[in-house]
């Protein structure tokens, strides 16, 4: 797929949400009634765009310079009049067109990731007050699926931290995908009875690491000794305890009780005397490996034991690591720590933006042929050297062969086997004055 190609795809999502503008204004029939500069769909494509410097010197180089652009105040009051959901739909239409369609199954990673934004005691969705001295703070919660083959994020959820739900938004992706066949592999965080049912039902598989101690899924199971197994197991869920129910509840690798305060979509919320059992059943292996000395992991999925061993699925588990480097350059490389607003409305559409431009500039680069030498290391695309390229060619700044050619030419080492301790220290905000120019 050319760059060119890419880019008329996304121009063309763009210019479907303009032209359905009133479902996406707050205003309908009156938000960009009339004629200016700053036309919905300008307004659109500038945001997409944007990276990190200040507002104004983003306005200059979206307008290129011209002495009559329009005002940052004139951009804040237009920005202002577009629901987020409008980038959403671009982000979602522009993916849908850009995936390769396959029959192999598809690799999907599921994780959140918190984003520091603009301290604001007002929106009780976002505020922590802080604690042991720390100053106060807010949060948003970014909920991402991400296809680990394709390199492009599938789907996405915002949560204000306050509310956050990683598990129903993983189960709403889900539910709504239109994706065939799929695995879908999550860190701990997402260790459930309902995550897992919502996989199954979708005809989708999991793989999911839990956690390795007593606690969690493996509380009640009776499991092997060993310090490494595969075993499988087909556990019926249900609700009610009844008497004949509390005899089948001691065999604890085939039955399970859910309390009422446990949600579970596929068994009833409540249940009277005078109502049937209703089972559930649930499917999967529980499969504890050795990655190092004297550690070991413990997973859960549906995958067939005989196409999927335990190499395997350590393989497979190791490549979701994927959705944690796409994360890093999302906030560093795009840019999405420093938005260009406080308001959140105005910060969920610079998040969905930044997704579109991350899927836009992943596209562009993966198709760069990259020239194979003699060398120590396989190399690939600089990807910090082909956002910027594909942001200009986005504002038509340049074109092919041009773009392709100085992406190819600007190349780091691939290096799979080097390791990193994690940067745990909190972001902070970036203020609207500490804004490269």
């Amino acid at each position: 797929m050319r760059p060119k190609h890419i880019k008329k795809l996304l121009m063309s999502e763009i210019e479907t949400v303009a032209n359905a503008s009133d479902k996406y204004c707050s205003n309908p029939g009156r938000d960009f009634s009339r004629k200016r500069k700053l036309s919905f769909k300008k307004v659109v494509e500038s945001i997409i765009g944007m990276g990190s410097k200040g507002l104004t010197n983003e306005l200059i180089d979206i307008f290129d310079n011209e002495p009559d652009m329009p005002s940052t105040s004139a951009f804040v009051q237009q920005r202002s009049k577009i629901k987020p959901e409008a980038f959403r739909d671009i982000m979602a239409g522009f993916t849908e067109k850009i995936t390769r369609q396959s029959i192999q199954l598809r690799l999907l990673a599921v994780d959140g990731s918190d984003i520091q934004i603009a301290t604001n005691p007002d929106d009780e969705d976002t505020y922590f007050q802080g604690a042991n001295g720390q100053k106060p703070y807010s949060l948003i919660h970014l909920n991402a699926l991400y296809d680990l083959e394709q390199h492009i994020y599938v789907d996405s959820r915002i949560q204000g931290r306050m509310s956050w739900n990683e598990h129903k938004a993983l189960q709403e992706m889900v539910d709504k995908s239109n994706i065939e066949k799929a695995l879908v592999i999550a860190d701990r965080g997402y260790e459930s009875y309902n995550n897992m049912a919502h996989i199954q039902e979708k005809g989708w598989f999991f793989l999911i690491r839990v956690k390795d101690g007593k606690t969690g899924i493996k509380e009640g199971l009776l499991l092997p000794e060993e310090d490494e197994f595969d075993i499988d197991i087909c556990l019926k869920l249900v609700r009610k305890q009844t008497k004949q129910v509390k005899e089948l509840l001691k065999d604890k690798n085939k039955y399970r009780f859910v309390p009422h305060n446990v949600n579970f979509d596929y068994l009833p919320e409540k249940t009277r005397k005078a109502d049937p059992v209703t089972f559930y059943e649930l499917k999967f292996r529980i499969v504890r490996f050795k990655i190092g000395t004297g550690r070991y992991e413990t997973v859960l999925t549906n995958l067939d034991k005989d196409d999927y061993p335990t190499a395997e699925l350590k393989r497979l588990y190791a490549a979701r690591w994927g959705i944690e480097t796409s994360f890093r350059d999302l906030k560093y490389t795009l840019g999405m720590l420093d938005f260009h607003s406080k308001k959140v409305m105005s910060i969920h559409q610079e998040i969905y933006a930044h997704l579109i431009m991350y899927n836009f500039s992943e596209m562009i680069t993966s198709h760069v042929v990259i020239a194979k030498k003699q060398r120590k290391h396989t190399y690939k695309a600089n990807f910090s050297v082909a956002v910027h390229m594909c942001r200009r060619f986005f504002y038509e700044r340049t074109s092919p062969p041009d773009l392709e050619t100085i992406i190819a030419r600007n190349l780091i080492p691939v290096r799979p086997e080097r390791h990193r301790t994690r940067n745990l220290t909190v972001k902070a905000f970036h203020g609207f004055l500490y804004r490269v120019a």
